[in-house]
């Protein structure tokens, strides 16, 4: 066996047994905890502000936000009133478990329902490495074309739910709804596909509902 490989291994070992730890502290206390992932501009930032904003009444919320630099994340979660903390990895691709729990210093998990982590803009690194979540959820924007499940196969193989976000710029761009989710229902059978629009609001209801479907499944 490679050095390269046994360094790997030892570092996604590591990183899961710190994963473990986060899941067993949110288990303890309740919190769904949820892994956003997506590409660059996908809408992640924007989802979170209209889902904060609209279920606020109905949920404590929490935020950690993973960018290479700036806090601009940061800043337009905590708008919305939800608590939010900038992870900035210097370069770094993705985040890592024992970056979350180090955030999670900064954040009063007591009574907290939902915790958001933001990733890195990234369709291959993030999904490598488990940080404590319940589900991994990935967006895919219409304007980054049909085909990305087949390109990026591991990220949505190993996401509970596909959200195909802006599908409000559809009468603009060649995206195939129909063949994007073929792809992703290929590599994984049980992913939920869910076409919606942060900016307008078109369908986010259903993401609603399966937000409210798996916090009720912890309690």
């Amino acid at each position: 066996m490679s050095q390269e490989v046994t360094i790997v291994r030892n570092v996604l070992e590591a990183n899961d047994r710190l994963a473990q730890e986060l899941k067993n502290n949110f288990r303890a206390k309740k919190i769904l905890c949820l892994n956003l992932m997506s590409s660059p501009g996908a809408g992640k930032t924007t989802l979170l502000e209209r889902t904060l904003t609209d279920l606020k009444t109905e949920f404590k919320m929490a935020v950690i936000e993973g960018d290479l630099q700036t806090d601009n994340d940061a800043q337009r979660v905590a708008a919305t009133g939800a608590q939010a903390v900038q992870i900035n990895t210097e370069g770094g691709c993705h985040l890592d478990s024992g970056m979350v729990l180090d955030a999670l210093k900064s954040i009063d998990t007591e009574g907290l329902d939902i915790l958001f982590v933001e990733n890195v803009g990234n369709l291959v690194c993030p999904a490598e490495f488990d940080v404590g979540e319940d589900y991994k959820v990935t967006l895919l924007s219409v304007a980054e074309g049909d085909d990305k499940p087949e390109k990026y196969p591991f990220m949505f193989h190993i996401s509970a739910v596909m959200l195909l976000n802006k599908v409000d710029l559809m009468p603009y761009v060649d995206f195939d709804l129909d063949k994007a989710t073929g792809h992703a229902k290929k590599l994984n059978a049980d992913i939920e596909v869910m076409p919606i629009s942060a900016r307008s609001g078109e369908n986010m209801e259903d993401w609603y509902k399966w937000l409210r479907d798996k916090r009720a499944e912890k309690l």
